[in-house]
């Protein structure tokens, strides 16, 4: 698009480079500046003349022809990196400050078990690095599961989640989730998602019913009020997040040499929810998308994405026609150094009866977009697995990956069932934040 400020996350296109690349596996043409076709997955980067110097990575930082896969390694355009050390001697804990350990990971591939080497015994199968899979399961009611996907080198999705009672809540239940996905065009972008949702996570799990700061007054005033608090809230959760990812791309900068300079600072969406109670207030920056999926009525896509393919839709065009567009991912805004600006987009309802919050990334909604088609789908897999949160989550991770896994994908789901002292009135938005 004409914008010369938007960016690409699923086919990972920046707008600022004009070439046209047709993928040599499908003939699909592909966006300016884009590193993976967006039909079916093939890298469009060249390997690098040296490819093939035993490193086993081409200078994308896929697989070099005839060498050994190598999760997690992290080369960039025009240079090719040793191999990492196995995953299992260099394990990334997603989220240290849990005081959790990430226990030994089983072969995904067979089940077997995973040696020393970082490759399975029966069947040789590289492990998975912590990075590029993790699952995080704070309470028996919320869960979600990050997956690198099958055609990425890496995942630079990220999400943090979070369950109350929060300082100074009241019993109903309080749960934030955050799901952001790093630019795939901007080098290092997974460390930027993993410190803007960690960071947003934190200020969120701070405030107390209706949004309010825990040294705050309780808050009055009834939903309007609630959903005023709350929206204050989760814009104070996308600063701390944009500053996150400012501070990350700072300390990358400086461990850059002169001769290897950022040619673009790492970025990403961002999408969270927060469940006080009954009610849902949504926050957004970007493509990653909050759904409302009641067990019975109309379900709700609460965010409205940043993105050219919305922008053609909310022009005329159908849906299904501007989604599948080579320029559909191109994002109107997203967290940067170079981002129009930090403060998220924000709408609210009251759940009504039981049903499911799904937070999460264009790797999986891409693959099924309407919310009345998630609907379809989050029912299919919670009667499959008994309404178990991460055992659906997972499940929706598989899923997308079946469809081709052409992108890094995240589901998050928080299971709501309002009782009778939730204090809802009646579902309505959120203003947007000036």
């Amino acid at each position: 698009m004409s914008d010369p400020t938007s960016k690409e996350t699923g086919s990972e296109m920046s707008t600022d480079t004009a070439a046209v690349v047709t993928c040599p596996e499908c003939g699909e043409v592909a966006a300016p500046g884009a590193r993976f076709c967006e039909g079916c997955g093939t890298s469009l980067t060249p390997p690098a003349p040296d490819a093939g110097n035993g490193s086993g990575v081409t200078a994308d930082g896929a697989p070099a022809p005839g060498g050994p896969p190598h999760p997690g390694l992290t080369a960039r355009p025009g240079e090719v990196q040793e191999a990492a050390p196995p995953p299992s001697a260099t394990v990334l804990d997603p989220d240290p400050d849990s005081g959790v350990v990430p226990a030994a990971r089983p072969c995904a591939a067979c089940g077997g078990r995973v040696a020393a080497d970082g490759y399975c015994e029966a069947c040789g199968t590289p492990a998975q690095s912590e990075r590029d899979h993790f699952e995080e399961h704070p309470a028996s009611w919320v869960a979600g599961v990050c997956d690198r996907g099958i055609r990425h080198a890496r995942n630079e999705d990220a999400m943090a989640l979070a369950t109350g009672p929060a300082p100074g809540t009241s019993p109903d239940r309080f749960a934030a989730l955050v799901v952001c996905d790093g630019v795939s065009s901007a080098p290092d972008s997974d460390v930027a998602s993993l410190a803007a949702s960690r960071a947003a996570r934190d200020v969120l799990a701070t405030y107390g019913p209706g949004g309010t700061p825990a040294s705050g007054a309780p808050v009055t005033g009834g939903t309007s009020a609630r959903i005023a608090g709350w929206t204050d809230a989760l814009v104070a959760s996308s600063r701390a997040a944009s500053a996150a990812v400012v501070e990350a791309a700072a300390s990358i900068a400086a461990g850059r040499s002169p001769e290897d300079p950022v040619r673009e600072p790492p970025s990403c969406t961002f999408a969270t929810a927060v469940v006080d109670g009954d009610l849902v207030v949504a926050g957004w920056i970007g493509d990653s998308r909050v759904y409302w999926l009641p067990d019975s009525g109309e379900a709700e896509q609460l965010s409205v994405d940043d993105s050219w393919a919305q922008e053609m839709i909310a022009a005329g065009i159908p849906r299904e026609q501007a989604e599948n567009a080579p320029q559909a991912h191109a994002i109107t805004r997203w967290l940067g150094p170079d981002a129009p600006d930090a403060d998220a987009h924000c709408a609210a309802t009251v759940a009504r009866g039981p049903g499911w919050l799904l937070v999460c990334s264009d790797g999986l909604w891409n693959y099924c977009s309407p919310a009345g088609d998630v609907l379809d789908l989050v029912h299919r897999v919670q009667e499959e697995h008994a309404g178990e949160p991460l055992a659906m989550s997972g499940a929706l991770v598989r899923w997308a990956n079946e469809q081709g896994g052409r992108d890094n994908i995240t589901a998050a789901l928080a299971r709501l069932v309002p009782t009778g002292r939730d204090r809802g009135s009646a579902a309505q938005p959120a203003p947007a934040a000036p």
